[in-house]
């Protein structure tokens, strides 16, 4: 897979500018680039997803398919290092940010990219000052893991909506 989307890449889709409901071409589009081996997530953002109960939950169960294992031998150990390095961080965070981090999908989603050569697409930014919690393009920074963010994504891979009639 060469793009790995951030839940909030979906969930910020749903919520403003993607709707399901008057959109369902973008949804569609993430399907088909999921066919063609361009995009996909990992197991973990959909769990993060299926803890709704809206569209964008059942979307996510009933497209299992392109949710990733993150329990491979290459993915685990790059975790590790992830996990290292931010712990030797944490002490320059604000108190919680490390847990709060690892808690989630986004360790595992960069470990990944670093396991599988993706480019990560997430709606954060990068903030070299940040010490509220890790933000995912600074550790990917670290990682030298590409990152880029659903717009970019979009043009990157020439979607087109376009309306019929």
């Amino acid at each position: 897979m060469k793009h790995l989307l951030d839940s909030n890449t979906l969930i910020e889709a749903k919520n403003r500018y993607y709707s399901m409901s008057f959109c369902p071409a973008y949804w569609q589009w993430i399907l088909m680039q999921n066919q063609a081996l361009e995009v996909a997530s990992i197991s973990l953002v959909a769990e993060e997803l299926g803890r709704g109960n809206d569209d964008l939950a059942q979307w996510s169960h009933d497209n299992r398919d392109m949710f990733l294992a993150v329990d491979d031998e290459a993915t685990q150990q790059a975790y590790a290092s992830i996990v290292a390095s931010i712990a030797a961080r944490a002490p320059q965070m604000k108190i919680g940010a490390f847990e709060d981090f690892l808690s989630g999908a986004d360790p595992w989603l960069i470990a990944k990219a670093m396991a599988t050569g993706a480019v990560v697409v997430t709606h954060e930014s990068y903030d070299v000052n940040a010490r509220r919690k890790f933000l995912i393009p600074n550790v990917c920074e670290e990682f030298h893991v590409s990152w880029i963010n659903t717009f970019e994504l979009l043009h990157k891979l020439d979607a087109r909506f376009v309306l019929a009639g």
